[in-house]
């Protein structure tokens, strides 16, 4: 929980990772093109004062990561999303079995988010299935530039894609995080394109699809789908960092999905270890938007309140603090709810 000026805002990040890129974790050359590419975001992006050095960087650790994000963090839950490229990576990038024990330990903290890959077939499936089973799984993490022998990426749309969605509505999982960001170094850029969304959005109107990165550099894109897809959501992973080298560009970006969007469709996220949250979640509660910028609205507290961590907890059925909650402004004005998940 945070606390500024008399308010108190519950957290959830959102976007999480315990990676591996040391050397012996390096199948090829692309492994480490990928966690440079990691960490020059990390370094341009990030206050002087908040770099790691290089190989702290390439692998931090659970103890690592529980006080940077709970102990420091002002987080109160945070949810892993999970990255594979067993391409590059010989027990894969994101340590997920890690990650998993960790979310095990602490339920009360952290939600585990698994991944899949629909190249993979039938065999793919039935892993999905077990998966869902031991795991619990309320989300999965696509990474649709991901390479699969041959393969540099696939669309969401695509068929076998459309039997992985169908089987998670299936088992339960309701949230689809899809990375449709910037590119990262080896992967295509093209193929993170937004597109998909808006097919998959509109054929399986009881997933939630939480778009990760808000389709930068594809913003426009991504809001004209977002507004006409009610489950369509953004994750401001790799966005909010931008309130630190680029304010205006932030203003930019958060006014233009509160524009489009609206309130209760935008999530906080770290992508921790890309970032810290501590010092995201503190400027993201300290800013304005430039008065010289009269097409966007301030941001109200109660607007931060929401993205920095209701709305992903209306997602996740997480118990939230009555003292942290909203009044509700329909009806009883003593009622109280944790956020309104849904679109405008």
């Amino acid at each position: 929980m945070y606390e500024k000026d008399g308010e108190q805002y519950y957290v959830v990040d959102g976007h999480v990772h315990i990676w591996d890129a040391r050397e012996a974790n390096l199948k090829n050359v692309h492994g480490k093109q990928f966690i440079d590419c990691f960490y020059d975001y990390h370094r341009n992006l990030s206050p002087e004062e908040v770099v790691w050095d290089y190989d702290t960087y390439t692998y931090y650790g659970a103890e690592r990561f529980m006080k940077d994000v709970f102990g420091e963090g002002h987080v109160d839950h945070a949810i892993f999303q999970a990255t594979l490229l067993t391409e590059f990576y010989k027990t894969g990038f994101g340590q997920t079995e890690e990650a998993f024990g960790l979310a095990r330990q602490h339920p009360d903290k952290l939600t585990y988010n698994h991944a899949y890959d629909p190249r993979d077939g039938e065999a793919g499936l039935e892993r999905l299935r077990r998966d869902a089973e031991r795991m619990n799984l309320k989300g999965v993490k696509l990474y649709t530039a991901e390479w699969h022998g041959d393969s540099r990426g696939y669309k969401l749309d695509e068929p076998w894609s459309r039997r992985y969605l169908e089987e998670c509505l299936a088992l339960g999982i309701r949230n689809i995080h899809v990375h449709k960001g910037p590119t990262i170094r080896p992967l295509d850029r093209d193929a993170f394109d937004v597109a998909d969304i808006d097919k998959v959005a509109t054929d399986y109107l009881d997933l939630n699809f939480i778009v990760e990165h808000v389709g930068l550099p594809r913003l426009e894109d991504f809001c004209w789908i977002a507004t006409q897809e009610s489950n369509v959501y953004g994750g401001l992973a790799v966005a909010i960092p931008f309130i630190h080298t680029r304010p205006r560009y932030f203003a930019q970006i958060i006014g233009e999905l509160l524009y489009w969007l609206g309130e209760d469709k935008i999530l906080f996220g770290s992508d921790y270890a890309l970032w810290t949250p501590k010092w995201l979640v503190e400027r993201f509660v300290d800013f304005r938007i430039p008065g010289d910028m009269t097409e966007y609205p301030a941001i109200t507290t109660e607007q931060k309140k929401k993205i920095l961590g209701l709305n992903a907890a209306a997602l996740y059925d997480l118990d939230v603090p009555r003292q942290l909650r909203l009044p509700t402004q329909a009806g009883d004005a003593g009622a109280e709810v944790a956020a309104g998940a849904g679109g405008r």
